[in-house]
């Protein structure tokens, strides 16, 4: 289901709770509300459609990717970068790290870890920031 964009600072704000298999159903809604969003963004949270939840989606290429409570476990090249965001307003200046290390559960569950560079890699970090209640 495609579902509004939370633009309200203060649930942004808030610090989200592990997803669990009772959650799946946000990581579909996820997926259709960027899908429906393509043309202005490539990455979601789920407090982004008002769930606290540990869940991200992100498009690579034509792939849209779920992440089931994403961490980033290794960082490593940092730059300064413009981010905007769904969200919020306008753009903000922000570092991101070119190379990421990601522990995550798939939409069956199974843990994964994988590596990710340049722009998946700036997306999957913004995405985590919203899901740790930071807005950049």
């Amino acid at each position: 289901m495609i579902r509004l964009i939370c633009k309200d600072t203060i649930i942004l704000s808030k610090k989200s709770v592990p997803a669990t298999k009772v959650d799946m159903p946000v990581a579909g809604d996820l997926l259709d509300t960027l899908k429906a969003n393509a043309d202005r963004c490539v990455g979601m949270a789920a407090n982004m459609i008002g769930v606290s939840k540990r869940i991200i989606v992100f498009s690579v290429g034509p792939m849209n990717i779920p992440m089931i409570n994403p961490v980033i476990t290794k960082r490593a090249d940092s730059y300064e970068t413009e981010e905007g965001c769904l969200s919020l307003d306008g753009v903000r200046n922000t570092t991101r790290y070119r190379f990421i290390e990601v522990e995550f559960l798939d939409r069956n569950f199974k843990k994964q870890k994988q590596s990710f560079t340049g722009f998946p890699a700036q997306i999957i970090q913004h995405e985590v920031d919203h899901c740790n209640g930071i807005l950049i």
